[in-house]
């Protein structure tokens, strides 16, 4: 287990499983010192746990408890793609979509769920761009979808 690992415990966070791909595509993929994730959003074990548009069905603390599932599963993506999260050097860039209607305008409100679990987890390194777009859809009917890219420690 790594140190990561160790620090998720000691936070009370336990990783899902990976979700798994429901289209023709990686889940991530590393080029040179960057790992780019596809996205993904708030499964778990192929459940979805939240539906619908966030401003309409969804508060915007549900759409958070979506992104904060979305960012652990991209965690879980991670892990098992490098093998350990202490490989990560720098969260880059996180690009989260809201699934909304027309005049809803809290979506950086509903992204800072996955943005505050990733500080909270790696703190500076944690800190992110970011863009919190808004959707008519999702698949699945998922209120938030996120997809991020990572820097690699040197060693890794």
């Amino acid at each position: 287990m790594g140190i990561m690992e160790r620090k998720l415990l000691d936070l009370g966070i336990d990783l899902p499983n990976p979700p798994k791909p429901s289209g023709v595509y990686l889940p991530a993929t590393t080029v040179g010192n960057l790992v780019y994730t596809s996205g993904t959003g708030c499964k778990v074990n192929g459940k979805v746990l939240f539906q619908g548009q966030v401003g309409k069905e969804l508060s915007i603390e549900e759409g958070q408890m979506a992104a904060r599932l979305a960012a652990l599963n991209l965690l879980s993506i991670l892990s098992e793609h490098l093998g350990t999260l202490d490989r990560i050097k720098k969260i880059v860039k996180v690009l989260g979509f809201v699934n909304c209607p027309v005049g809803f305008s809290e979506q950086p409100k509903v992204i800072n769920g996955a943005s505050e679990l990733f500080e909270e987890v790696f703190g500076d390194q944690g800190k992110h761009t970011r863009s919190a777009i808004g959707t008519n859809a999702l698949p699945h009917n998922m209120p938030v979808e996120l997809e991020m890219i990572v820097e690699l420690n040197e060693l890794a």
